[in-house]
């Protein structure tokens, strides 16, 4: 039961994530995000990676919660948060930002789809007009794009 609970839970993230992207990053927290999208600190720290402490303490709190009352469901879903947030730094700022270079040439269809997915929300330098606020989950048109683009 503890696994699913993990499980659920990392897959939920991929909605709130989506949400909290569009809503929250793209909306009255856009301060905190912009320079993500204009580059003003490329290759540096951002204003942004402080979304990383927003969504981090919460958890922390539900995992201690957890922890203190014999190991209950907010210590589980606080490990699928966990998780989803350490597949969301490897992929986001490892292999797409390339923060440390590694996987640049990747011919991996669903990694690709990742990039190009991410390389269109990020062509929108404005908090207005955007598109492919998911991480993981990734729409078919991008797959389509990697596809079309290899019978070229």
């Amino acid at each position: 039961m503890n696994f699913l609970i993990v499980i659920t839970t990392f897959f939920v993230m991929e909605g709130i994530t989506w949400l909290v992207h569009k809503y929250v990053m793209h909306g009255f927290l856009w301060s905190l995000h912009r320079d993500h999208h204009d580059h003003s600190n490329e290759g540096k720290m951002e204003r942004n990676d402080y979304f990383f402490v927003i969504f981090a303490v919460p958890t922390i709190a539900m995992m201690y919660y957890g922890t203190i009352n014999d190991f209950n469901a907010f210590f589980y879903i606080a490990i699928g948060i966990t998780l989803y947030g350490m597949a969301y730094f490897f992929v986001h700022d490892i292999f797409i930002h390339q923060r440390f270079k590694i996987l640049k040439n990747t011919k991996n269809p669903y990694l690709l789809a990742i990039r190009r997915g991410h390389k269109q929300h990020h062509k929108h330098t404005g908090k207005e007009h955007g598109e492919c606020f998911g991480f993981l989950w990734v729409p078919v048109k991008y797959f389509k794009m990697f596809f079309n683009k290899s019978k070229a």
